[in-house]
């Protein structure tokens, strides 16, 4: 180790951590993957039937629209990759544009680490004020009326809209709460109504201004009277779509099922083409209590796979208000694990929760037009052995900023199909062996159809009315056999060429007894690192029902033989693990972030081109402070920001001992920000 703390590639540590803290596991997902896997479901994988039948070069052959599903990706692909350390790679005469800038090592740092020649600065952090009065944040004196006034706890996906010169309007998810670290007088088995009111309050989004100075480059929050805002967990949203009204969302504080107070574990999310944000709702099954008591068979087994199970919730919510209650209200978790659909520009405007793309433990959601003008929305669930979705719009998208267009525009995923995943892998079954070694055509790859479930008041699964499809959509997917993923996060379409690609961030249960092995599109037995998908659809057209698909990257330590960075010279690349929010730059070059490092080292964002010479060389442009996870990058050709969630969650730390001081430094507490990162006087990556 150097001594300023750093770490020299390529990081060996001699016993490998298990990645995230037990505590974040707890509060943010309620210890999700300590839990059998809510997807006990027995679909085959249509690989395992194709493969050993026929070759892949039979398969090709006979396979017509496989061979022209694929030719797309094969010509737009760049170089043909070559095997790892192949001669000529990784030695071009300069990086890609935008990817100029040298390697962050790995390192244990309590602090935000850019490249050399970068600054960086806090933009707004948990406690900074949102509305107008906020008081200053006091964190041995906090107060649920002030939390609603103020940024919310555990920043994740943020996205920008312009607003004017150097200003835009920034919507922060506020994933979760961890009540050990926001409170010192905090006792799990008895919290106050207070401080779960605090809690409420510090769940949800934020709409918050924000401007460069162009003369010392930075970005920083302001208090603005019309645009800022809080959606806390009271707060009303509505819904839309083919279930809105439905039985199935009917409570008895809601009986007209189209009204929902607040939005819960907002992970990840995108910047629609209209100017909007989209959000998605994911861990919610944690915050409901007492599903054990819930008698009804069927209504029993629809909670069970979404991993609503057993008492008392982790957070007691349940004794302060009946909605927390499964017991009580049964339907109430049916009214989250949606696509939120928010407009900054509109402040009066409630948050739409959007039924017609179904629900699950979404990720995030992200738009591409097609090439008819009708736009796709891809979106991953975000659990062990869980699948790959994507909603094609009925209507087509209106160009312009006209209030008459982006009204229309705003409806546009209320209507249209939403299908499932199925990847089929073109290698023989005997080389895929769960090591991670590649097959003999030299990369993991194939072909995939997307399978229809619903459009409109329609069901095309058997045994399911168009309603229950679009309330439990795991189900359905299911019954029609999709392929099991390892954890698919981020799906984000790239804005230049309509390709696609996804963060399987890991599956450490993948080949255990009883648990589905290996499978090309997820070819590691306890797959601990993850691995970053590509595909592009039939003809490049993102509304065509095949596609063409391969990984770009199979994510650890580069030393290692089960990773590959897409044909690239592994001595030249980054070290990465469990691969989870995804962006894109001007220049079409891929930017990784990560959640939960399995290699001992501090999470961090990383970019590589997906085309050409260069394509795979991983790079690390930053790593987020002690116990922190690197959430929603915003890559602009000014400054890159990054939502820092969680500094110092540590096992063994609390609020009465932190493991982190970042942001503030000294003996203050940790703080959830957003920082900003820029290079003086040149654009990021130059």
């Amino acid at each position: 180790m150097s001594s300023d703390g750093r770490i020299p590639l390529p990081l060996l540590p001699t016993t490998p951590p298990t990645g995230r803290a037990a505590v974040t596991c707890e509060y943010r997902c309620g210890n999700a993957c300590a839990h059998e896997a809510p997807n006990t479901s027995g679909n085959e994988y249509f690989g395992d039937v194709v493969r050993g039948i026929v070759s892949r070069r039979g398969m090709l052959k006979a396979g017509a629209v496989l061979g022209i599903a694929g030719a797309g990706i094969a010509a737009t692909g760049g170089a043909a990759a070559a095997a790892p350390g192949a001669p000529g790679r990784g030695h071009g005469p300069k990086p890609p544009r935008g990817l100029d800038f040298e390697p962050v090592a790995p390192n244990r740092l309590d602090a935000l680490v850019p490249p050399r020649g970068y600054r960086q600065d806090i933009v707004i952090r948990w406690g900074d004020p949102v509305l107008p009065g906020a008081p200053r944040f006091d964190f041995h004196n906090q107060t649920a009326a002030a939390a609603n006034k103020q940024f919310g706890f555990n920043n994740d996906f943020c996205g920008l809209v312009p607003l004017r010169r150097d200003a835009w309007l920034m919507v922060s998810n506020h994933e979760y709460t961890t009540e050990t670290f926001m409170f010192t007088d905090y006792d799990p088995a008895n919290p106050t109504r207070e401080q779960v009111e605090i809690a409420w309050a510090s769940h949800g989004l934020s709409v918050v201004v924000i401007e460069r100075d162009k003369r010392s480059g930075t970005v920083k929050a302001k208090v603005d009277r019309h645009y800022n805002r809080r959606h806390p967990l009271t707060a009303p949203f509505t819904v839309s779509g083919p279930v809105a009204g439905s039985d199935l969302l009917k409570t008895t504080a809601d009986p007209t099922g189209r009204l929902v107070l607040g939005t819960l574990n907002n992970c990840a999310g995108g910047v629609t083409p209209w100017g909007t944000i989209l959000t998605g709702e994911e861990n919610f099954n944690q915050y409901f209590a007492n599903a054990d008591q819930v008698t009804d068979p069927v209504v029993k087994a629809r909670m069970a796979r979404y991993g609503l199970s057993g008492g008392a919730s982790g957070r007691k919510w349940e004794r302060f208000d009946d909605r927390w209650d499964l017991a009580k209200e049964p339907n109430e978790a049916n009214r989250f694990g949606w696509i939120v659909e928010i407009d900054p520009y509109e402040p009066d405007a409630k948050p739409v929760k959007h039924t017609a793309l179904g629900r699950f433990k979404h990720e995030g959601a992200n738009v591409h037009v097609a090439r008819d003008g009708r736009v796709v929305a891809y979106m991953g669930d975000d659990e062990r052995f869980d699948y790959i979705y994507k909603f094609v719009s009925r209507h087509r998208m209106l160009p312009g900023n006209s209030r008459w267009a982006r009204h229309h525009n705003k409806k546009l995923l209320t209507e249209g199909t939403l299908y499932v995943a199925k990847f089929t892998g073109d290698s023989p079954a005997s080389e895929i062996d769960g090591t991670g070694t590649l097959p003999s055509d030299g990369e993991f790859d194939g072909s995939g159809k997307w399978i229809p479930l619903a459009s409109g008041r329609t069901s095309f699964v058997p045994g399911m009315s168009a309603e229950e499809v679009y309330v439990f959509t795991r189900l359905a997917a299911d019954k029609v056999g999709a392929t099991k993923m390892d954890r698919p996060e981020d799906v984000e379409p790239n804005p230049r060429d309509g390709r696609v690609y996804a963060a399987l961030t890991n599956n450490t249960d993948r080949g255990k007894a009883g648990k589905e092995g290996a499978t090309e599109i997820n070819p590691r037995n306890a797959n601990r690192h993850g691995h970053v998908l590509e595909w592009e659809e039939h003809r490049g057209d993102n509304t065509a029902t095949t596609f063409r698909w391969r990984l770009l990257l199979v994510c650890g330590d580069p030393n290692s033989p089960d990773t590959y960075f897409g044909g690239y010279d592994k001595t030249q690349v980054s070290p990465i693990s469990c691969p989870d929010n995804l962006a894109f730059d001007k220049y079409g070059n891929l930017w990784v972030s990560t959640d939960g490092n399995a290699l001992g080292a501090n999470d961090g964002l990383f970019a590589t081109t997906t085309t050409g010479r260069e394509r795979g060389h991983l790079k690390q442009f930053l790593t987020v402070p002690v116990g922190a996870e690197t959430c929603g990058p915003v890559v602009t050709e000014d400054f890159v920001l990054v939502s820092v969630q969680h500094p110092g969650e540590v096992d063994g730390a609390d609020a009465n001992n932190p493991a982190s001081h970042w942001p503030d430094g000294g003996d203050s507490q940790p703080r959830p920000s957003v920082a900003v990162i820029w290079k003086p006087g040149r654009e990021i990556g130059t």
